[in-house]
């Protein structure tokens, strides 16, 4: 049985798949949320949680031994940064920021305390992305030459700074995971708003990873049909995942012939989100790093980066200023 006794900070649409997952792994001991409907629902789903809303009373529970960061992006690194300092592990949901260099400052954190920090790059813990892994690793698709990720929804919220930071932290991490490949440079990158604001509801990045490989990344808030796929083409076969299919996730396909190949793709479907945590738990209880670590999470990150200033160019300045003001008056709260 784990030892941890972790919060939950933040209770909003994501965070209450989370509180529900470590709630169901007999883990979790309190809930922070400013929201007092969203702490009242806690209460009479799950029993004997406790709940607050002041995240310092988190901060200074001795008992708390982990927490998961569920807030907005731009609230991560002030959040992190305490609760690292405070001797707690953290799990948080990606980006891990949207500053190259606060993800590495986290990261340096968590190594020089000797704690562990998990990123929330949930399809690194997919059944269908690890067996896509498996297949990769062992010379299925011949030499890997071409990653192409879509990731197309309806967010009528709009509450994060573009749709890029909101979804392509999963297509980038997910790309290098399978590959094995980390990301080297931006060939491209550019980005619109169909409502004609500051908020790109649209974005197409093109990346260089290793050994030349190419990986082109679409996000939308604004497409009707949702259409989440990952295609992996290697020099043999080419895969193709998925995901809002409810079978047969993953194909594979040979380039030279016009029909699907005959490959086992046995995998169990379980929920990624619970494995996630599952995940987290062990790392904690063993002192291990997690598979999204910090490092990980600002690899994403530094990309992500690169490719919002030549998607903003002069802009990014005024940008970084409204970032940092934001990060100031939440270490004055």
């Amino acid at each position: 049985m784990s030892k941890q006794r972790i919060a939950v900070i933040g209770c909003g649409l994501w965070g209450r798949n989370i509180v529900r997952n470590f709630y169901n792994l007999g883990v979790l001991d309190t809930v922070c949320d400013m929201d007092e409907e969203h702490l009242k629902t806690v209460t009479e789903q799950y029993p004997g949680v406790k709940v607050t809303k002041d995240y310092k009373e988190v901060v200074q529970n001795p008992e708390i031994t982990s927490v998961i960061v569920v807030t907005p992006s731009h609230t991560h690194y002030g959040l992190v940064k305490e609760f690292l300092q405070n001797g707690k592990n953290v799990y948080v949901e990606k980006p891990i920021s949207t500053v190259a260099q606060e993800a590495k400052d986290l990261t340096d954190l968590a190594n020089e305390k000797g704690l562990v920090l998990m990123v929330g790059h949930l399809l690194l813990y997919h059944p269908a992305v690890n067996r896509l892994k498996m297949l990769i690793d062992e010379g299925e698709l011949g030499e890997i030459v071409y990653a192409q990720s879509d990731r197309l929804n309806v967010n009528y919220f709009k509450n994060d700074r573009s749709v890029m930071w909101d979804l392509a932290p999963h297509d980038v991490s997910l790309i290098s995971y399978v590959t094995s490949k980390e990301p080297v440079r931006v060939l491209s990158a550019v980005g619109c708003s169909s409502e004609r604001n500051e908020i790109m509801d649209i974005t197409h990045i093109t990346l260089e990873f290793e050994n030349g490989v190419i990986g082109h990344i679409s996000d939308s808030w604004i497409t009707p049909k949702k259409h989440v796929t990952l295609l992996v083409r290697g020099t043999k076969k080419t895969a193709v995942l998925d995901d809002t299919v409810a079978e047969n996730k993953l194909q594979i396909f040979d380039n030279f012939a016009n029909n699907s190949v005959d490959v086992k793709l046995d995998y169990l479907e379980i929920e990624p989100l619970k494995l996630e945590c599952q995940h987290f738990i062990s790392c904690c209880d063993n002192g291990t790093k997690a598979r999204s670590d910090g490092e990980n999470g600002y690899s994403v990150v530094k990309i992500l980066e690169e490719a919002e200033k030549i998607m903003l160019g002069e802009k990014m300045v005024e940008l970084l200023d409204n970032h940092n003001f934001a990060l100031s008056r939440l270490k004055q709260n």
